[in-house]
């Protein structure tokens, strides 16, 4: 007859629950007593097939570690399921626990047995802090029905937001919840919510605030993982709260951590009272404007999907992109306010409407018409851009030849003042199909934008002579420090066509800090640590030269077609200003003309671009065709640098407005 075995216990406490009287068959892995230990209850299993023999210690009475509990006959059973707290074993398990490692003491697995003094085998329970410990029975059907609670919440919660009537409303006017806009972003099936049990700080809120108005999480756009949240209308018109607050908060911190990019949805309708009338409500709002310490460190978009007011308008300031649909208000105050404040009547598309950002304020990148338009305009915005600071921009597959173009130099007029639409020239030195054009209807003297050369992500900023002759004003200026921090951040080169005639004069412009933002655009550049490349395509006259990125500024290649005219001020100009008494003292009008011809003809031999190379104030004078292959080379060169410190890039801390 096999020898009887001892089971002992793998630690001090109490003995909680008898599971097996003696004379029961037990089967290898079964249950056989709980010992409770710190208020944790700890299975003691049995090591091996047999018979209960003996059975030493009685419920709730203390044990010490190491003392016997139980013994057993090892023989064989049936082959019934062994049933524990997990529930019936896997064939796996049983197997896993049939393996007993016999190789005597000191090389003991949890489940081993060995011979004691007096014959018998002892056995010590497996330590609770292995693997081999097994939930208590007794909590299974506890914890089974709060897996069933918490799957009740949550799907409620995300089902119905702040009421399924509200949703139901939304949806008949043709409008989308929060969760629409987040799934409409994303990669099918990617969304993992934050918060999802966030609720109002006011206790007769708490049953009606779900997410108290925030909804956000991570997810991915092709592919790549992204941080995103929003407002949510449903509940009290998407406020700005405490709780709500710390979770959008909570994700921006993620995202940082993370490195990854944020996408914020805005539609608030303000500040949400009675909460934030104190002194203590008001407060804890100052975590908003912790985004404003971003440093560039990740990409961030805002989508303004309705009327936004407040904490999602202050977000949007701080995006580096911000794309607006049609019907949208974005403003710091609703028109309601200002009646009662100040008794002027306005609209809301009067006062913050899409025409009004996209063509007189500048406060947005794009104007769109539907969401799934603001959609698609994120998706692209993001593949332009690297995750984070630290990384390289990322490379595609070139879309298109790199090659003499014959047909390039034709689409720019000889005279310099010919109009034309510089768009036309980018899209055909830019692979085809790449340009992503920013504040298209804004400051339209200049256009700007992201594209790709070769499959090398580029920022681009060019003179458009089709609108104000392609000149610098203050909003133009503005324009282009936007896209020269961001760029700068993010390590995208930025490529600059110059087809410039100067700085716009005049009272207005002056008015306007034409010196303030001239001179900041320059600052800029100066401490721009991005590579840059410049195209002088036809003429470039005064301080604009430098503007644009020409002589004596930072540029990593500065090039010019060989008609290009380059010098303080337009010839015409220069002349009529430096000759013009001396024009005025000859009588015959023929002669006149004759002597104004002569000299613009000599100031003109001075603009050629041969004079500024033959300086060295110009890399190179290069074919028009060969424009596209040049900066592709170039390009191509310039990827090999190392990616500068984040500390390197000074322009990843200016404002983004």
């Amino acid at each position: 007859m096999a020898k009887a075995m001892s089971i002992t216990s793998p630690l001090q406490g109490t003995i909680w629950q008898l599971k097996v009287t003696t004379g029961d068959e037990v089967r290898q892995g079964q249950e056989l007593i709980i010992v409770e230990s710190m208020k944790m209850e700890h299975a003691i299993l049995a090591p091996e097939s047999g018979v209960v023999s003996l059975i030493r210690v009685e419920e709730a009475a203390p044990v010490a570690k190491g003392e016997k509990l139980l013994e057993i006959v090892p023989q064989e059973v049936g082959a019934a399921e062994i049933v524990h707290a997990g529930g019936a074993s896997t064939s796996t398990e049983r197997a896993e626990l049939a393996e007993v490692d016999d190789e005597g003491p000191g090389g003991l697995a949890p489940g081993s047995a060995t011979q004691s003094t007096d014959g018998q085998r002892d056995h010590t329970a497996p330590d609770p802090d292995t693997p081999t410990s097994v939930s208590e029975e007794t909590t299974d059907a506890a914890e089974s029905h709060a897996r069933a609670d918490r799957s009740e919440r949550v799907d409620g919660i995300r089902r119905d937001l702040g009421g399924s009537d509200k949703v139901a409303a939304l949806h008949a006017d043709g409008q989308r919840t929060i969760r629409d806009h987040i799934d409409g972003l994303l990669d099918s099936g990617s969304f993992t919510e934050i918060g999802t049990f966030a609720r109002s700080m006011r206790e007769d809120d708490r049953a009606t605030t779900p997410g108290d108005g925030k909804i956000g999480g991570h997810g991915t756009v092709d592919g790549r993982p992204i941080a995103i949240f929003g407002d949510d209308i449903t509940v009290k018109r998407g406020s700005s709260s405490i709780v709500g607050g710390r979770k959008e908060h909570r994700i921006y911190e993620r995202a940082l951590a993370m490195g990854i990019p944020l996408v914020h949805f805005g539609q608030t309708g303000g500040g949400r009272i009675p909460d934030l009338v104190g002194s203590e409500g008001i407060s804890e709002l100052g975590e908003l404007f912790l985004v404003a310490r971003r440093r560039h460190r990740i990409p961030m978009a805002t989508a303004i999907v309705g009327q936004s007011f407040g904490g999602s308008s202050f977000l949007s300031a701080l995006s580096d992109f911000v794309v607006m649909t049609r019907g949208s208000t974005l403003a710091v105050t609703s028109p309601k306010v200002f009646e009662v404040a100040t008794g002027e009547v306005i609209t809301f598309e009067e006062v913050g409407g899409v025409d009004v950002h996209a063509r007189l304020t500048g406060q947005i990148d794009l104007g769109v018409e539907t969401d799934d338009e603001a959609y698609a305009a994120i998706r692209r915005w993001l593949s332009y851009l690297p995750s984070n600071i630290g990384e390289a921009a990322p490379r595609t597959e070139p879309t298109g030849p790199i090659e003499s173009d014959p047909e390039l130099p034709a689409m720019v007029p000889a005279s310099r003042t010919r109009a034309y639409d510089m768009r036309r020239v980018v899209a055909r030195i830019c692979d085809p199909g790449s340009v992503f054009e920013l504040q298209p209807q804004f400051a339209q003297s200049v256009t700007t934008g992201l594209a790709r050369i070769d499959g090398w992500p580029v920022g681009f900023i060019a003179n458009n002579p089709m609108f104000k002759a392609g000149v610098l004003d203050p909003e133009a200026c503005q324009k282009i420090v936007r896209l020269c921090t961001v760029c700068d951040s993010f390590n995208l080169p930025i490529v600059w066509l110059v087809d410039v005639p100067g700085f716009m004069v005049g009272k207005q412009v002056e008015h306007d800090r034409m010196l303030h933002w001239g001179m900041r655009m320059m600052q800029a550049l100066q401490l721009a640590s991005t590579p840059t490349l410049t195209v002088c395509i036809r003429k470039a006259f005064g301080l604009a030269w430098q503007a644009m990125n020409g002589a004596g500024m930072v540029s990593n290649g500065l090039y010019a077609w060989p008609g290009a005219e380059i010098g303080f001020m337009d010839p015409e100009v220069g002349v009529n200003v430096a000759y013009g008494s001396k024009l005025d003292r000859i009588d015959d009008p023929e002669a006149r003309e004759a002597e104004r011809l002569a000299l613009v003809a000599e100031v003109s031999d001075a603009t050629s671009p041969y004079e500024a190379a033959g300086t060295m104030r110009i890399d190179e004078i290069i074919e028009p065709a060969d424009t596209r292959r040049i900066l592709a080379t170039d390009l191509a060169m310039l990827a090999n640098r190392p990616v500068p410190p984040p500390e390197a890039r000074i322009l990843a801390s200016w404002p983004t407005s």
